[in-house]
């Protein structure tokens, strides 16, 4: 591990709801013991209204400069953590500098349901939500328990399911 503080980058496949929640709520759980990234594979280079409204609405996180980009923006930053929080991610995922230690945090992606926009909130708050508790879990880690078991396995913790009858 690298001296304090730690850098953990979330990845996502298009960097524009779920690693950038990732990425803010780390920013501020941290207290100073980790440095937050997100970025995604392909990105959309738009961040979503409505991850944006979730930190702001639920946390009280006011993110101006939050943005949508590229893994290769960081192809040579030396991360401490590399957790993935989609599937499409955790599959490509590159091999990035310094072989950080790797793990999945997956959540379902709020905006691919063809749902209201009432529904859709409801889905960004209880992803969020599940985001939320799991780095509650990673800050919560004493300095040995940073360990890749110990990491994965919040990842399996508060597994969210999506009801059946808002997927159309």
């Amino acid at each position: 591990m690298s001296v304090r503080p730690y850098k953990a980058l979330f990845v996502c496949m298009h960097n524009s709801a779920r690693s950038i929640l990732a990425e803010y709520l780390l920013r501020q759980k941290a207290k100073g013991r980790f440095e937050a990234y997100s970025a995604g594979a392909a990105p959309l280079w738009n961040v979503n209204p409505l991850a944006l409204w979730v930190l702001r609405e639920h946390y009280g996180i006011e993110a101006p400069d939050a943005r949508s980009k590229s893994w290769n923006e960081y192809r040579d930053v030396k991360f401490d953590f590399v957790i993935t929080v989609c599937s499409e991610a955790r599959q490509s995922c590159p091999i990035f500098t310094g072989r950080p230690l790797a793990a999945h945090f997956g959540s379902p992606d709020p905006s691919a349901f063809d749902v209201t926009l009432s529904e859709r909130k409801w889905l960004f708050v209880q992803v969020a939500s599940q985001i939320s508790r799991r780095l509650d879990l990673f800050c919560a880690l004493p300095e040995h328990q940073l360990e890749p078991l110990r990491i994965e396995a919040i990842g399996q913790h508060y597994a969210l399911e999506v009801e059946p009858e808002l997927v159309h």
